[in-house]
C-alpha cells in the first residue's frame, strides 16, 4: 500500500556537529515511512558552486534547499526532501544536497572525504557539480574519488586485491553526471562541434606512461571510469548577471538568461527520466525503511572508526527484514486461518488441508520481503513458527470436539444414568436391559454431525469411566447364571481389545497424516526456496555480466589507447628513418657549403621540394607522416 509523503520543505538527515556525523532520528523516522522505491539522487562539490539550485529545480520548486549568497557555505551536513516521484507512479524522489567541500571554515578534508563517500553510498544517481572546465585543476578537487576505496569497503573480509577490482564497487554505486556551471568553453574538437558527454569521455582519457605525473594525472580520471561505468555531463551558462546571482531565487524565469533555463529543463528531465530506484547488490529494491537502515549502518560504522561496508550494511538490513519478513508471513497465516478454519473439523485432513493452503501463502509471503537469508535461518526461523502453529491448531481443534463431544453425551447420556440412580435396573434382568438401553443413546450420538476429530475417543473415554456402573449392575443381577457371567466377562473384554485396535490404527493413521504434512511443509519451502535462488540467480549473473561488460569495455578501451600509442611510435620510427634517408643529401650539400653563397636560401628552399616530394610519394607511412615532416622543415628554416 503506497504511503503518503508529506514533506513541505527538506530537513536535515545527517548533521554535521562539530566535524561529527549523526543521524536525525525525526527525519530518519519521515525516511522509513517511505514504503515505495525510492529513486535518490544526491549531489555534491565545492562550496557556493549552485547545488541547492539545481536540487530545488528537480523538487519543482524556486525555494526549499538554502542556496545562501555569501562565501560561507550554507548547507551543512546532508539535507533530505522527499516527495512523490513527478515521473514514476508508485515511487518517492529522494533528493539529498550536501555541505559544500572545500569549505575553509572546517579545515578537515576527512569530513568533506565522508560526505561524498556517504553521498555515493547513498545515492542511485550522484551528481558532481563544479564550476567551469574540466580541466586539471577540476580533477585534482575531485580527489575525493580517488579515495573511495579507502573510505568504503565492499565486502566483510575483503582479499589484498579489493582496491583494484573496482567489480565490487560497481554493483553498489550509482549513476554519475558531472554538471559544469558557468562553461564558457565553444564544445568542440579540432573545429567539429561534440556533445557535453563526448567533451566528458574527452577529458578522462587517460596519458601512457607510469611517471610519477602521469599517475597523479590518471588517477582520478580511472577511479572516475571504473567506479562509474554509466556518466552522463551537463553544461550550464551563467544564469544571470553576476550582480543579481546573490538573489539567485528570487530573480523571475524571465529574468535568468534563455539558454541557462533550456539547459537546467534538460538537466531536470534527464534526472527524472533516467534515474533509477536505488537498488543492492542481487536486485535489491531499496524503499524508505530500507535507505534508514543503510544510512544508520553506514553513520554508525564512520562514528565508530570504522570503514562503511556495503556487504555488512546489506547484511544488517537482511537481518532486520528477514525478521520482519516471518513475522508478516505468520501474520499472514494467522490471518488466512482466521478467516477460513472454523473450529472443529469433522476430520483432521480438513484442518491439515486448510494449514498448508495458508502455509504456501505464508512462504509466497516471507520469500518476497526476504533477501539475502544466509543459510537459510529465518526461512528455518518461520517453518518452525508454522509447525507450532499447526500443533497448537490440531490442539484447538481436538479439545473443542472433545469438550463439543463431552456436552452432548452428557446430554445424551443423562436419562439413562438417571434410571440407574432410581433403581431402574437392580433388578433380574436388569444388567441386559441396561445394555440394550445403553444402544439407544449411542445411535442417537453417532446420529448427530460434525463432532469433530475427537468424536470416538471421547465417546471411549466417556463410557470406560462408566465401566463400573455396568460391571456393578451384572454382579448384583441374581437371573445371570455363571455361565452367562462369564460369556458377559468375555465380550467386554473383546471390545475393548477391538476397540484398543481401532484406536492404535487411528493413532497411525494421525501419525501418518502428520508425517506426510511435514514432508508436504518442507517440500513446498524447498520448492518456493529453488524458485527464488533461480531468480536470485539469474539475477545474479546479471549484475556479473553487466560488470564484466563494464571491464572489457575498459580493457578495450585502454588496448585501444596503447595500439594508438604503439601506431604513432611505428609511423614516428618509419616516418624518421625514411626522412633521414631521403633528406640525407641535401643536408650533406649543406654541411658542404653548397648553401653559402648569395641567393643560397633561396636556392635551399627551392631544393628542399624534392625531398619532400619523393617522402609524400611513398606509400603507407600511416599517421605521422605529417607531423614529422613539418616538424623537420621547421627545424631546418631555424
Amino acid at each position: 500500500m503506497a504511503s503518503e509523503i508529506h514533506m513541505p520543505a527538506p530537513e536535515c538527515l545527517i548533521e554535521n556537529i562539530n566535524g561529527r556525523l549523526v543521524v536525525n532520528p525525526v527525519t530518519a523516522k519521515i525516511l522509513s515511512a517511505i514504503r515505495q522505491p525510492v529513486v535518490v539522487v544526491a549531489i555534491v562539490g565545492l562550496y557556493r558552486t549552485g547545488k541547492s539550485y539545481l536540487m530545488n529545480k528537480l523538487a519543482g520548486k524556486n525555494k526549499g534547499f538554502s542556496l545562501g549568497s555569501t562565501v560561507q557555505s550554507h548547507t551543512k551536513g546532508i539535507w533530505m526532501w522527499c516527495m512523490p516521484h513527478p515521473e514514476k507512479p508508485d515511487h518517492a524522489l529522494v533528493l539529498l544536497d550536501t555541505e559544500g567541500l572545500g569549505d575553509v571554515e572546517k579545515g578537515d578534508n576527512q569530513n568533506d572525504s565522508w560526505i561524498f563517500a556517504l553521498a555515493v553510498l547513498l545515492s542511485s544517481t550522484f551528481v558532481y557539480n563544479s564550476i567551469g572546465t574540466i580541466n586539471q585543476q577540476a580533477m585534482d578537487q575531485l580527489h575525493y574519488v580517488t579515495e573511495l576505496t579507502r573510505r568504503i569497503r565492499a565486502k566483510s573480509s575483503p582479499d589484498k586485491h579489493e582496491v583494484q577490482d573496482s567489480a565490487n564497487f560497481v554493483s553498489f554505486f550509482p549513476d554519475f553526471v558531472w554538471t559544469l556551471r558557468d562553461f564558457s568553453l565553444e564544445l568542440e574538437v579540432d573545429g567539429q562541434p561534440i556533445t557535453a558527454d563526448e567533451y566528458l569521455e574527452n577529458s578522462l582519457k587517460l596519458k601512457q606512461g607510469n611517471d610519477k605525473k602521469t599517475k597523479t594525472f590518471n588517477e582520478p580520471r580511472l577511479c572516475i571510469r571504473k567506479f562509474f561505468p554509466e556518466k552522463k555531463c551537463f553544461i550550464f551558462d551563467r544564469p544571470a548577471h553576476r550582480k543579481h546571482l546573490i538573489h539567485l531565487e528570487q530573480l523571475q524565469e524571465e529574468d535568468l538568461n534563455p539558454k541557462f533555463r533550456e539547459q537546467v529543463a534538460d538537466f531536470c528531465c534527464y534526472i527524472l527520466s533516467h534515474s533509477k530506484a536505488k537498488t543492492l547488490s542481487g536486485g535489491i529494491t531499496v524503499n524508505g525503511p530500507r535507505l534508514q537502515s543503510l544510512v544508520q549502518t553506514y553513520v554508525n560504522a564512520i562514528s565508530s572508526g570504522d570503514l562503511p561496508c556495503m556487504e555488512n550494511a546489506v547484511l544488517a538490513l537482511a537481518e532486520t527484514e528477514n525478521l520482519a519478513a516471518v513475522q508478516k508471513a505468520i501474520a499472514h497465516y494467522d490471518q488466512q486461518m482466521g478467516q477460513k478454519l472454523k473450529l472443529l473439523t469433522e476430520t483432521l485432513q480438513e484442518l491439515l488441508d486448510l494449514h498448508r493452503a495458508s502455509e504456501k501463502e505464508a512462504i509466497e509471503v516471507f520469500m518476497k520481503n526476504s533477501f539475502k537469508d544466509v543459510d537459510q535461518v529465518f526461512q528455518k526461523k518461520l517453518a518452525d513458527e508454522l509447525e507450532a502453529k499447526r500443533h497448537d491448531f490440531c490442539r484447538q481443534n481436538m479439545k473443542a470436539s472433545s469438550d463439543y463431544c463431552m456436552a452432548l453425551i452428557d446430554d445424551i447420556f443423562h436419562p439413562l444414568y438417571e434410571d440407574v440412580k432410581q433403581g431402574t435396573f437392580s433388578k433380574p434382568g436388569g444388567y441386559y436391559l441396561f445394555i440394550k438401553k445403553m444402544n439407544e443413546p449411542k445411535d442417537k450420538y453417532h446420529q448427530v454431525p460434525r463432532k469433530g476429530v475427537q468424536t470416538e475417543e471421547t465417546l471411549r473415554k466417556y463410557l470406560g469411566s462408566k465401566e463400573g456402573v455396568a460391571d456393578a449392575l451384572r454382579q448384583t443381577d441374581q437371573s445371570l447364571t455363571e455361565k452367562e457371567e462369564e460369556t458377559e466377562v468375555e465380550r467386554i473384554k473383546s471390545e475393548a481389545v477391538e476397540a484398543a485396535k481401532k484406536m492404535l490404527e487411528k493413532m497411525q493413521k494421525k501419525y501418518q497424516q502428520m508425517m506426510q504434512e511435514k514432508e508436504a511443509s518442507y517440500q513446498e519451502h524447498m520448492k518456493q526456496l529453488t524458485e527464488k535462488m533461480e531468480k536470485e540467480r539469474a539475477q545474479l549473473i546479471a549484475d556479473q555480466e553487466r560488470v564484466l561488460a563494464l571491464k572489457l569495455q575498459d580493457e578495450l578501451e585502454a588496448k585501444r589507447h596503447d595500439f594508438c600509442r604503439q601506431n604513432v611510435n611505428a609511423s614516428s620510427d618509419c616516418c624518421m628513418a625514411l626522412i633521414d634517408d631521403i633528406f640525407h643529401p641535401l643536408y650533406e650539400d649543406v654541411k658542404q657549403g653548397t648553401f653559402s653563397k648569395p641567393g643560397g636560401y633561396y636556392l635551399f628552399i627551392k631544393k628542399m621540394n624534392e625531398p619532400k616530394e619523393k617522402y609524400h610519394q611513398v606509400p603507407r607511412k600511416r599517421v605521422q607522416v605529417n607531423y614529422l615532416l613539418i616538424s623537420i622543415s621547421g627545424a631546418s628554416l631555424i
